[in-house]
């Protein structure tokens, strides 16, 4: 092809679907030593590679693919409970950071939850170490070998994802009205982070300048997960306090659950941000901007 020549869309589906394969396997060896930042970054590269694989590759439903998305998912998971401890350890270190001081009970919470953290990331390393890495670096080859599959295959598939989850999304924030369910909300994250990785792919392979859509739902993603963040630390406290109590510990056991009521009320507090943000405007801003898609020169 003339160098001169402008690229087409066509050209960008292959190396997209390589970069996402590499993208995962280069955090793999730091997030088995345990780096935070690593373990995070090679999460997000997993679920960004789950979404892609069946929009880009030649044989989505091949088993192949359906092998390593398997692996994949067992690879997220697996490094999920290491992370949310990690950032809830951060949480909790903030917050008691902002105190003039500590009480005895306090500090040994925050031990209580490094030490959790610890064993968390031995099972996490335990647990990665079992998949078959392998066999799924294999397989990721002889898909990523085959090239991506057409622009108009892959477009079409865009678009049924796009009004699948949309769709979903749109009708969980209808039912959840001003209700905090942060479970609820969790769900529905999960799907506006596959709205958002859709998108990605989607302005990858058809913009030269980024749409909104993908700015629009990663700040859905985020507020949400902000949520996630404090809710599942509370339910770290309120379990201790009762482990505490349990075992006649009363003075740590309320310790916790006061730390506990006060990111709960936190959680509150940003679920209230969260709805005058107007959220079901913005994914529908972001579906409408993912449908006005525009082939690049």
């Amino acid at each position: 092809m003339d160098p001169a020549l402008p690229r087409t869309p066509a050209d960008r589906a292959s190396p997209l679907l390589r970069d996402r394969v590499r993208a995962v396997f280069k955090r793999l060896p730091k997030g088995l030593a345990g780096d935070q930042e690593a373990i995070h970054q090679m999460r997000v590269a997993g679920r960004r590679l789950r979404v892609s694989l069946p929009l880009l590759g030649r044989k989505p439903n091949g088993k192949r693919v359906r092998r390593a998305l398997r692996v994949l998912r067992a690879l997220t998971r697996a490094a999920g409970a290491s992370r949310d401890l990690d950032v809830g350890l951060e949480l909790l270190v903030a917050h008691l950071g902002e105190l003039p001081s500590l009480s005895p009970e306090q500090a040994n919470l925050r031990r209580r939850l490094r030490a959790a953290r610890t064993r968390s990331r031995g099972r996490m390393a335990e647990a990665l170490l079992d998949l078959d890495i392998a066999g799924v670096r294999h397989d990721l080859r002889e898909v990523a070998a085959r090239k991506a599959d057409d622009l108009f295959t892959i477009l079409g598939r865009v678009r049924s994802a796009r009004e699948a989850e949309g769709q979903a999304v749109l009708g969980g924030l209808a039912t959840l009205g001003e209700r905090y369910e942060p479970d609820e909300l969790h769900a529905l994250r999960r799907r506006i982070r596959r709205l958002r990785y859709t998108a990605e792919v989607a302005d990858a392979l058809l913009r030269d300048d980024p749409s909104e859509a993908p700015a629009l739902f990663k700040s859905l993603q985020e507020q949400i997960g902000g949520l996630h963040d404090v809710h599942v630390l509370a339910r770290w406290l309120e379990a201790q306090g009762q482990a505490l109590l349990a075992r006649g510990r009363a003075a740590e056991a309320e310790t916790a659950w006061a730390l506990q009521a006060a990111f709960d009320a936190q959680g509150h507090e940003l679920h209230a941000r969260f709805l005058e943000g107007r959220p079901t405007e913005q994914v529908a801003r972001g579906l409408a901007a993912m449908g006005r898609t525009r082939t690049a020169a």
